[in-house]
């Protein structure tokens, strides 16, 4: 499996089982491990998500249920969008459906941990230019001191279960992520061994905002 360097700008993808793209966003590699791969954005930092969830910030979670229904026909437009209000964290373990993102937030002269969140996926697959997943809906918001969690779109979920966007393959993925998970936070294991240390992470004021590959062609899947 061929590494990122630190400091080096990547792209996430959320990719369909057709292979048609569904949202992409430049990130900016923490670190690259075995474990996980580390990576962070800023505001500002470079996006392109289906055109329906711009609306969906304005005219409520319906138009969400649209998007999904969108995926669902094979139909979608792409529109360029910004990263906004939040320092984002996040980690992906290379064979886990899920990842765990750390959200930061102006505090005075800083910033500081808002929450934990955790997103059920895919596992990674890497290219040549960042890594595929595909967001399978179903979140766990998790309070910045580890001590409480609440489950998040588990509507969402069922609705995509029903459209066939995740198969039955998939859910029993997710179910087993989701014990994962949960043991994680209970036992203090992986990410959460090291929270308070990760608490403390803050974006390199040398590094420039991500931005998205010009290139038509952003990266096929590498092996391993």
């Amino acid at each position: 499996m061929r590494g990122f360097v630190t400091g080096q700008t990547v792209v996430r993808r959320d990719v369909h089982r057709s292979g048609r793209v569904w949202s992409e966003q430049a990130l900016r590699v923490v670190a690259d491990t075995r474990e996980a791969l580390v990576t962070a954005c800023v505001p500002g930092a470079e996006a392109r998500w289906p055109a329906l969830y711009a609306h969906a910030r304005a005219k409520g979670r319906s138009v969400r249920t649209e998007a999904f229904d969108a995926m669902a026909s094979g139909r979608w437009e792409l529109a360029g969008a910004v990263w906004q209000e939040t320092d984002l964290l996040l980690w992906k373990p290379p064979t886990s459906w899920f990842s765990i993102n750390a959200f930061f937030v102006p505090d005075g002269d800083g910033r500081r941990l808002r929450n934990w969140y955790v997103n059920f996926e895919h596992p990674t697959l890497r290219t040549d230019t960042g890594f595929d997943t595909l967001d399978l809906a179903l979140d766990l918001v998790v309070a910045a001191d580890l001590a409480r969690w609440e489950w998040k779109d588990e509507d969402e979920y069922a609705h995509v279960r029903r459209l066939g966007i995740v198969s039955d393959t998939e859910h029993r993925a997710v179910d087993a992520a989701r014990g994962e998970v949960l043991a994680m936070l209970t036992e203090r294991s992986g990410v959460f061994a090291q929270a308070k240390r990760w608490s403390a992470w803050r974006w390199k004021p040398t590094w420039p905002t991500p931005h998205l590959p010009r290139a038509t062609d952003r990266g096929a899947p590498q092996d391993g």
